[in-house]
């Protein structure tokens, strides 16, 4: 993170949080494993299926510590942090497995320790190791992480950025209220807390209006408009930026000095705690991208999505931590990115959409530098909701998906009940991304045409409990390159 985002306070702060967890690790060695993916991603998902088949022994054969053996157990326990809401792993595996629908979506932060038994493949190593990892899995809605810059800029610096932003491409019709409504306040008139709440109000339409499946847009800070909690109707989200405002002070006491004292007050509140108590205390990282759900909105939808992961992981502190200087501060030595929902393409394209989000992460990994981080990209599902098959048109096999479309879910006309499975063609991503992104720029481009259908979650036989393994793709080399080093 940029010094500009943290005062000396803060630094102190987070260095007595790593001196706790440093000293907590000489008697349990951990890790803390943040999860998180912008809207729709399928975070839930991904932590129920990745601790379901830890706990029962999935097939996770790219999984080197669980393919030979080392791993003698897994089991959940207590969590370090009590004051942090425990990931509600058992109800969500229940609907998972019993219901066969999709947990709910995260909205607020939680928290979930799996310990694994294990012995090392190195000799040396188990004469000194205890053969004991506790992996903290950190969840935490994406839009926060997209936060994180606002505490580099100040109101005038977010209000410029946010206003330019919503007046380009498909926002400028969704932030016409918004904006119309703003443009008839006297900024410099008394503060008044009813033109406030109704400022607010519209922003956070318009925010909600960008996020919404039709558009799929992906920038929307500041998060917590999104997803207010318990600060629903406070100050601290009682505000909106301004356009076009004036070089001069705010004069005191005027609307828009309110305005910016709330705008600080967000960042004092929301954000330097999350950052402080949460993000700065993760060791690796995983975030989940819906590239497919992007791809079939839109080429805003795709670019607004590089925008959003060029935010995301220019806030991580890539790098090797050394001994002494994980004392006092902590770097993300791994970073995953994880292009979830690859059950929805046949196999021939799972390399195609492996390409295609190691392009649209490209500019993020040249503006943080490699700076001695691991930073990989996968296609995953992390429950794989269909299987493959082939069909007869004319003298040529089609490829294709089957699966059970949940119910609503119409395909050619057809609205299914969530009971009846169906095969789908579900489309072709291009072998060359460069000539996608290419068009992206150009009038009248278009996307390929992917079928994105919502499927129930699979049919498992259950014998007698849930302890069978949930099917996946790719889960155990997410594993593998997330933990494997850990377990060597």
């Amino acid at each position: 993170m940029p010094p500009a985002l943290t005062s000396i306070t803060d630094d102190a702060k987070i260095a007595l949080d790593n001196l706790a967890d440093r000293a907590s690790n000489l008697v349990n060695p951990s890790m803390r494993l943040g999860v998180t993916g912008l809207s729709r991603a399928g975070k839930t998902v991904f932590i129920s299926s990745l601790v379901h088949n830890l706990l029962n022994g999935g097939r996770l054969p790219l999984f080197e510590a669980m393919r030979s053996g080392r791993v003698s157990q897994a089991r959940l326990e207590q969590q370090p942090d009590d004051a942090i809401p425990r990931f509600q792993y058992e109800d969500h595996i229940d609907a998972l497995v019993r219901e066969r629908i999709w947990p709910d979506s995260t909205r607020a932060i939680s928290e979930l320790r799996v310990t694994l038994e294990y012995q090392s493949a190195s000799g040396w190593n188990r004469m000194f190791s205890r053969g004991r990892l506790s992996i903290d899995i950190v969840d935490y809605p994406g839009e926060w992480l997209l936060d994180l810059p606002l505490l580099a800029q100040d109101y005038e610096t977010f209000s410029r950025n946010t206003v330019d932003l919503a007046r380009t491409g498909i926002r400028a019709e969704l932030s016409k209220d918004w904006l119309s409504f703003a443009s008839g306040i006297d900024i410099d008139a008394p503060a008044d807390e009813g033109t406030a709440r109704r400022l607010a109000e519209s922003f956070a339409a318009y925010l909600k209006a960008c996020k919404s499946d039709e558009r799929s847009l992906s920038t929307l800070p500041p998060g917590r408009f999104l997803m207010p909690g318990d600060l629903e109707g406070s100050p601290a989200l009682t505000f909106a930026p301004l356009a076009d405002l004036p070089d001069t002070p705010a004069p005191k006491g005027s609307f828009r000095a309110m305005m910016e004292r709330r705008y600080d007050a967000y960042k004092t509140i929301v954000v330097k705690p999350f950052f402080r108590e949460h993000f700065a205390r993760l060791d690796r990282q995983i975030v989940l991208i819906d590239a497919l759900q992007a791809i079939n909105r839109g080429p805003e939808a795709v670019q607004d999505l590089e925008r959003a992961l060029t935010d995301v992981l220019a806030c991580f502190r890539p790098g090797h931590n050394s001994f002494f200087s994980s004392l006092v501060g902590r770097r993300i030595d791994k970073v995953l990115v994880a292009a979830t929902k690859a059950d929805h393409l046949h196999h021939e394209s799972h390399d195609r959409l492996e390409r295609l989000t190691g392009r649209l992460v490209d500019r993020a990994i040249e503006r943080i530098g490699m700076a001695g981080a691991g930073i990989d990209v996968m296609a995953i599902a992390s429950v794989r909701a269909t299987r493959e098959a082939s069909v007869k048109d004319g003298s040529h096999q089609l490829p294709v998906i089957v699966g059970t479309p949940m119910a609503g879910e119409t395909i050619n006309g057809e609205v299914f009940d969530g009971t009846r499975q169906t095969a789908i063609f579900p489309g072709d991503l291009p072998a060359d991304p460069e000539a996608l992104f290419r068009q992206l720029g150009q009038p009248g481009s278009e996307l390929p045409d992917v079928n994105v259908v919502r499927f129930r979650p699979p049919a498992l036989d259950e014998k007698g409990g849930i302890t069978l393994s949930v099917p996946h793709i790719r889960l155990d080399r997410a594993m593998q390159f997330l933990l494997g080093d850990r377990l060597a």
